[in-house]
């Protein structure tokens, strides 16, 4: 199955903008955005968006039955699998929604489900520091161009995120 892509140079948010497509009755795709104002993370923090990072919203219906814990799970292995060859270093999953490197922060997702016309969506906000990381007080953050000797192409990235999910969406159906 393949997934729309909506590409936008600014926004608010990726997860507010698949929220919108949602409401207006469009039941998969994958926004995509340069930059984003008001990204958020876990109970309302803010997601701190940095020019060259990959910002990206995956939505799509889902099965009622569903645990959300196994949606986190999964939607970290689902990333994780993505980028793994791009680097030497173990890529791990902290618990519950984030992927590190030699204990720093270089992704982190965030999973909304919002029921609209008695259907049930997941949608999977993606940040992937590609580029550059923020400085976050007792936090530690980096990015997958300080683990690579690779050059470090977005589109390529975005492309392999989006054919997995294509591939692996039946999981969550």
């Amino acid at each position: 199955m393949k997934l729309k892509v909506y590409k936008y140079k600014k926004i608010k948010s990726t997860n507010d903008v698949a929220l919108k497509k949602i409401k207006l009755g469009i039941d998969q795709g994958v926004i995509i955005t340069e930059k984003q104002s008001k990204g958020r993370g876990r109970h309302g923090n803010k997601w701190i968006s940095m020019k060259g990072n990959l910002l990206i919203s995956i939505f799509f219906k889902i099965k009622n039955n569903i645990p959300l814990n196994n949606l986190t799970f999964k939607n970290c292995q689902l990333v994780k699998k993505s980028i793994q060859n791009l680097t030497k270093y173990k890529i791990q999953i902290k618990k519950p929604n984030d992927l590190l490197i030699n204990k720093n922060k270089i992704c982190g997702i965030l999973q909304e489900i919002t029921f609209f016309n008695k259907k049930k969506f997941l949608i999977v906000g993606i940040g992937l520091n590609l580029e550059k990381s923020p400085n976050i007080k007792n936090y530690q953050t980096n990015h997958l161009k300080s683990y690579t000797n690779n050059k470090i192409n977005k589109l390529s990235i975005f492309k392999k995120i989006k054919k997995i999910y294509e591939k692996e969406i039946k999981y969550f159906k």
